[in-house]
């Protein structure tokens, strides 16, 4: 079993970048909203003022990342003469609005690129990437913001202790390890039991642990984990029958069962309005 916190994450439900802009930006600058997606800046130069609906204005005077996860109407204020350089990336998640990273990122994330110093290769190949007219420029940005983006995450799970939620359970050394086991094998029959010995602890302190550290209970979790790989297969055109042994249910209508308590709505329902 992989002990990788992302791997199976971001292969279940990837996410994409798309370059928005690259070069210098002077004056005012509107970035609406746009769907399920966020957005990625990264600043090389240069004083910005950024107003956004998630909260108070921020002030960036050194090179720094601002990643909007979510969709989140800003505006950049450059007042210098001198401009500012950037380079920006929209951010289209698989299952849209349903994401796991989107409930469990800030509205609002914004780094000094210092403090991505392991990434700091990467940053210098992006940078030089954005600011010069190569052949492929725009594919090539956008599988590197994409690393970023990992790069972001990693430093999310290890920023965020102490705050219930799942970078907190990724980051946990011991939680860490029933999570991931949940993601890779959903079809498994887990327990509490189960679960709490794979993460190496007694099944109370187990639970604890994860209802204080996640926030839900690890039955909560491991449903919710389930049905959105149900709504993904549901929206890839699968029939709910072939999803059932995937995510480790009984019969269809156990899982029409679950998935109903979880979202709401019958599969039936829920593949209509997602097509719609």
């Amino acid at each position: 079993m992989s002990t990788d916190r992302l791997e199976a994450l971001l292969g279940h439900f990837p996410v994409r970048a798309s370059v928005l802009h690259a070069g210098a930006l002077c004056g005012t600058h509107e970035i609406p909203q746009r769907g399920h997606g966020g957005q990625l800046h990264l600043i090389k130069r240069g004083t910005v003022v950024v107003h956004h609906a998630a909260g108070s204005p921020i002030t960036i005077t050194e090179p720094s990342l601002l990643l909007f996860p979510r969709p989140c109407a800003h505006r950049f204020v450059v007042e210098d003469a001198a401009g500012a350089d950037l380079a920006c990336a929209d951010l289209g998640f698989d299952a849209g609005g349903e994401h796991p990273l989107l409930a469990a990122l800030p509205a609002v994330v914004c780094l000094p690129l210092d403090q991505l110093g392991s990434a700091r290769p990467l940053l210098d190949l992006l940078f030089e990437e954005a600011f010069d007219q190569r052949c492929g420029r725009r594919e090539v940005l956008s599988r590197l913001f994409e690393l970023v983006l990992i790069q972001v995450l990693r430093h999310q799970m290890e920023s965020t202790r102490g705050q219930a939620g799942l970078m907190s359970g990724l980051a946990h050394p011991r939680l860490r390890r029933a999570i991931t086991a949940m993601h890779e094998r959903p079809q498994h029959d887990w327990t509490l039991e189960s679960l709490a010995a794979t993460a190496g602890m007694s099944r109370s302190a187990f639970a604890e642990a994860f209802r204080s550290t996640v926030g839900s209970t690890p039955g909560e979790y491991l449903q919710r984990w389930r049905i959105l790989l149900v709504q993904k297969g549901l929206r890839a055109g699968k029939a709910l029958k072939l999803l059932v042994d995937d995510v480790g249910y009984a019969s269809e209508s156990a899982l029409s069962r679950a998935f109903k308590a979880q979202v709401g709505v019958s599969p039936r329902e829920w593949r209509t309005r997602a097509a719609a």
